[in-house]
């Protein structure tokens, strides 16, 4: 119990941990599924469940950029451990893979009206601000997740999980 309670930042009720290695990043030569990328994203919980979409989807995996760390017990527990099944990373914008990347930003093209190769980078911006100039300087596309007037935003999560459902029902990989 006294080791436990060193390991494990807050109590557990099954009393059982657990330790692992992170997975190896994605080999960027044989890729064939598009990378979320959560340009400074503020929400550790917000994180882990993308993360959870992007392994249930099969995404490449989940990159961040910014001061939060994806790794983070929150965002490892909002994803129920599925950093295990993706591959999850830190990085910045100037070590992105390579590949086209779509920028998710309301002033976009309708997504009903874009495919995104399986090569794609989606850049998500942050929770508040959206994606920043850098990213829409650097962006193939901008692209668009429709909704209804007066309704400002979508949550992080629910925005990546409609273009990750987008993505792969278009995808020659179904």
């Amino acid at each position: 119990p006294e080791v436990l309670r060193r390991l494990v930042p807050r109590p557990h009720p099954t009393g059982v941990a657990a330790l692992a290695l992170r997975p190896q990043p994605v080999d960027n030569a044989t890729r064939t599924t598009p990378f979320v990328v959560l340009e400074n994203p503020r929400n550790l919980g917000n994180i882990g469940a993308v993360v959870r979409l992007a392994a249930g989807f099969g995404a490449a995996g989940v990159l961040t950029t910014g001061d939060a760390d994806p790794w983070h017990p929150t965002a490892v527990r909002g994803a129920a451990g599925l950093h295990f099944a993706t591959s999850v990373a830190h990085t910045s914008l100037t070590t992105l893979p390579p590949g086209p990347i779509f920028a998710l930003d309301p002033e976009g093209v309708s997504i009903h009206d874009v495919t995104f190769p399986d090569d794609a980078l989606l850049v998500f911006g942050s929770e508040r601000h959206g994606v920043t100039d850098d990213v829409m300087g650097m962006a193939t596309s901008t692209v668009a997740i429709p909704m209804r007037p007066h309704v400002s935003s979508f949550n992080l999560a629910t925005s990546v999980g409609m273009a990750l459902f987008h993505w792969q029902g278009r995808s020659s990989r179904q």
